[in-house]
C-alpha cells in the first residue's frame, strides 16, 4: 500500500474518531446558554465539516486521477517510471529535470490534451514539485471531463 493512501486513510479514521468524541462537548458547550461556549461549540462543529469537506474532495481527485490512469492504462499509453534511482530509492534529479522538459514540450504542444497533461502531472512530481504536480492533473482531469475521450 502506497504512504500517500495510508496516510489519507489513517487521517481519514482520526477524523470520524475525532467527530464524535467531540459530539458530547458540542452539544454541552451549544446549551450552555454562554456566548463564548456557543461559540465554541460552533467552530468544534464547523472545522470537522471543512475538514470532512476537504478530505472528501481529495478522495474525489484520487478516484479521478486513477480513472485518467487506468483510460490511459487500456490505452497502452500510461508512462512507465523508469528514471534511475538511488540505493534509497531516490530518483535522479537530472534525469527527472531532463523528462519534465519533454513532458513540458508535449503538454504546451497539445495544451488541450488531457493525456499530455497528466504525464506532465507525473513529471512535475518526479522533479519535486508537488503543487505543480496536483494543478496539472486537476487540468488533465477538467480537460478529461469536458472533451470527448477519443483513442491516442
Amino acid at each position: 500500500m502506497r504512504k500517500g493512501l495510508l496516510g489519507a486513510l489513517l487521517a481519514t479514521a482520526v477524523l470520524v474518531i475525532y467527530a464524535f468524541a467531540i459530539g458530547r462537548a458540542v452539544v454541552a458547550l451549544l446549551g450552555s446558554g454562554e456566548a463564548v461556549g456557543i461559540a465554541i461549540g460552533v467552530c468544534l462543529i464547523v472545522v470537522p465539516f471543512l475538514a470532512l469537506w476537504y478530505i472528501g474532495r481529495e478522495w474525489w481527485f484520487a478516484v479521478q486521477v486513477q480513472r485518467l490512469a487506468n483510460e490511459l492504462h487500456a490505452q497502452g499509453g500510461l508512462p512507465v517510471d523508469d528514471l534511475p534511482r538511488s540505493p534509497g530509492g531516490r530518483i535522479d534529479r537530472a534525469a527527472a529535470d531532463a523528462q519534465f522538459v519533454l513532458r513540458q514540450a508535449e503538454a504546451e504542444a497539445a495544451p488541450d490534451d488531457w493525456r499530455a497533461w497528466f504525464n506532465l502531472g507525473f513529471a512535475y512530481d518526479a522533479s519535486g514539485d508537488r503543487r505543480r504536480a496536483r494543478e496539472s492533473l486537476r487540468r488533465a482531469v477538467r480537460l478529461h471531463t469536458t472533451t470527448p475521450t477519443s483513442p491516442t
